[in-house]
């Protein structure tokens, strides 16, 4: 597919059928994250596939919006360390792995962290690292929209953004 019609026409999935996500799609996910680019090649992040339910809960605890974790098929969290733009390049894998999953048919959320302590704590990571957003990813509950239904301005436009003319600005 197009990839501005695959970005253009990306929309987060915040309930899941309750449905297991294939092995294939779920290492494609994970590869797509490990290599986006990163600032100097460091590379400063690592991905946590949350699997016990115990753990599962209390991340879900954690974050705003704890639902999105709970019915996942999949959870990741993306830990950050060290020096430089760890935000920018946590976003960049984000992407990729939600641009991936899209690509198969599975829908996905970024998930704000409220409680950073309590979450550093029940994925077990050093103090000097961060988790930057807990991605879930699970099929659709809602069927899923065909991405080629609509023209690439079309799903612009229908998107609930700030106009164009507020965002860009030329000097």
């Amino acid at each position: 597919m197009d990839a501005y019609l695959t970005v253009v026409s990306k929309r987060e999935v915040r309930e899941y059928a309750p449905r297991e996500i294939e092995p294939d799609a779920e290492r494609r996910i994970l590869e797509a994250g490990r290599v986006a680019g990163s600032s100097k090649n460091r590379q400063a992040r690592r991905f946590v596939i949350v699997r016990d339910e115990g753990v599962r809960e209390e991340v879900a605890s954690c974050v705003y919006a704890g639902d999105h974790v709970r019915g996942a098929a999949l959870v990741v969290a993306i830990v950050v360390g060290g020096k430089g733009p760890t935000a920018f390049d946590a976003g960049r894998a984000a992407q990729n792995m939600m641009l991936a999953a899209s690509n198969d048919g599975i829908g996905s959320c970024p998930n704000g962290i409220a409680e950073a302590d309590r979450l550093r704590e029940a994925l077990e990571h050093a103090e000097e690292e961060r988790v930057a957003t807990v991605l879930t990813f699970g099929y659709p509950v809602r069927s899923r929209r065909d991405p080629q239904s609509l023209a690439p301005e079309e799903w612009v436009r229908r998107a609930d953004r700030r106009p164009y003319r507020e965002i860009v600005k030329e000097i």
